[in-house]
């Protein structure tokens, strides 16, 4: 397993975020995206490459994580 250097990355929320506690935080690398649990800074990080991130907010945008 390869270890990322993330004491830089530019951690952000989302701007809808209720900040309950409940938030993911996203953080952009120069070939993938990190995300992690806002409530645990300093625990593991998800790493993601951009083209399945940028699938995935697509799907999002498109509802098809909705529950029906």
């Amino acid at each position: 397993m390869t270890s990322v250097d993330l004491s830089g990355a530019r951690w952000k929320k989302s701007s809808r975020s209720s900040g309950n506690g409940q938030c993911v935080e996203v953080a952009e690398l120069v070939d993938a995206v990190a995300l992690r649990d806002s409530k645990d800074p300093t625990g593991p990080a998800l790493l993601v490459g951009r083209e399945g991130w940028m699938n995935f907010l697509a799907g999002a945008k498109d509802g098809q994580f909705t529950q029906r």
